[in-house]
């Protein structure tokens, strides 16, 4: 099980996230697509790696607007792969935009 970050170190996380804000003990970030099913083939590709890493996302599709939020429930809060899972959720963001 992957540690449990502190406050310090989820701000210092989200300073090299872009766009990417502190929920709780969650990370959001919303995603704004120009098509419709452009949005869904992002969550597609959220959703395979995210079955592939064993760590699954809060999802919700609202139109042309994807809003992923990341915790580890494990660990009762973040943690490194939810920071590295959001940096790779952004590159997958830029492949499908």
């Amino acid at each position: 099980m992957t540690n449990r970050l502190s406050l310090t170190e989820i701000h210092q996380s989200l300073a090299d996230l872009s766009g990417w804000k502190l929920d709780g003990k969650f990370i959001v970030k919303k995603y704004r697509f120009q098509e419709f099913l452009k949005g869904v083939q992002f969550v597609n590709e959220i959703a395979q790696l995210s079955e592939e890493k064993n760590h699954h996302p809060f999802i919700a599709i609202d139109y042309k607007l994807v809003t992923l939020r990341l915790t580890s429930w494990n660990a009762g809060g973040l943690t490194d792969l939810d920071v590295a899972l959001a940096k790779n959720y952004d590159a997958i963001y830029e492949k499908c935009n």
